[in-house]
């Protein structure tokens, strides 16, 4: 089954996948990808596969219904914005919203945990984090709550563990003009280091940052709400080090997408994944919006020397 960017892709029930903004995460024979979900009471879905063509749900991982559990960290465990009022039944408008999911497995606890960004379904002024665990990839995901790292606001949101083991956790800043990097404490629920900030007053957001040679490479979008722009990478020699300007990755909108993740599929290469946002009728904002109606775009990434691209194709 041929998956077409802009396309609607569908899984092997024949439903349409949800999986924005989404991650995917190789655990045993399967790819586990992880989204948003914005259907009724979801937040996440995961779906699997063995080839990364056909995809096959798995469960919601993450709803209004989730059990929460705090840890040692004081958050806030809402999953709905408000009550019902009368006391009725769920009403989709008071839901919060759960954005970027990122999942990395935990070593020493063995559990996957998960990271994303947190508002309270009415505007953005929360800008947190949301972070949640289970102890299977697709099982039902325990809610931990939100909070904002060091005080500091968190929107657009990654996940990047290092050849050493260690997690970092990037996230757009101070009204989106700076990008943040944490370094996540071992159990990986809390951040345990402030590291660096990145573009101060770019306005960066989607980022998606991936290790090659040695070398860090982070793609992100600039600030256009909904709307498509053009993707810029930088590099750095260390993640805590100087990084280059940054530099166009792609044609002026991205092929009308943003950044969600970047994928090494062995034998294949590096592939970079983007959300197209309200579908093929959405383009630039002059046509209807609508968030469930939103599309994928895969196409391989190039790199020489100092240099990365983003390839067209028109199938992944």
């Amino acid at each position: 089954m041929a998956l077409v960017n802009g396309e609607k892709w569908y899984d092997t029930a024949g439903d349409t996948i949800h999986a924005h903004g989404g991650w995917i995460l190789r655990a045993g024979d399967y790819w586990y990808w992880y989204g948003e979900n914005r259907i009724e009471g979801n937040f996440v879905s995961c779906y699997r596969s063995k080839d990364l063509r056909e995809w096959e749900f798995c469960n919601n991982i993450l709803t209004v219904n989730s059990r929460a559990e705090k840890t040692r960290v004081r958050a806030d465990l809402r999953l709905v914005a408000d009550t019902v009022e009368g006391g009725g039944e769920f009403d989709s408008r008071t839901k919060v919203n759960i954005e970027r999911p990122k999942v990395v497995f935990c070593k020493k606890t063995g559990r996957y945990v998960m990271w994303a960004h947190y508002e309270n379904g009415r505007d953005y002024s929360c800008a947190g984090v949301a972070v949640a665990s289970c102890d299977t990839p697709d099982g039902d995901f325990v809610y931990h709550g939100s909070f904002n790292p060091y005080g500091m606001m968190s929107r657009d949101c990654t996940l990047f563990e290092d050849d050493d083991g260690s997690v970092y956790f990037i996230s757009a800043a101070r009204d989106n003009a700076d990008l943040n990097v944490y370094r996540l404490q071992d159990d990986f629920l809390n951040v345990g280091r402030f590291v660096t900030s990145l573009f101060p007053n770019e306005y960066r957001e989607a980022p998606a940052i991936f290790k090659k040679d040695g070398r860090y490479w982070l793609l992100t979008s600039f600030c256009t709400g909904w709307a498509p722009n053009q993707a810029k990478y930088s590099y750095a020699d260390r993640i805590d080090g100087d990084w280059a300007p940054l530099a166009p990755a792609s044609d002026e909108t991205t092929y009308m997408s943003q950044p969600a993740f970047v994928l090494d599929i062995p034998g294949k290469g590096l592939y970079y994944f983007g959300d197209r946002w309200g579908g093929n009728g959405y383009e630039g904002g002059w046509g209807p919006f609508v968030y469930n109606d939103s599309t994928y775009v895969v196409c391989p990434i190039k790199i020489e020397g100092d240099s990365l691209s983003i390839v067209w194709q028109d199938e992944f």
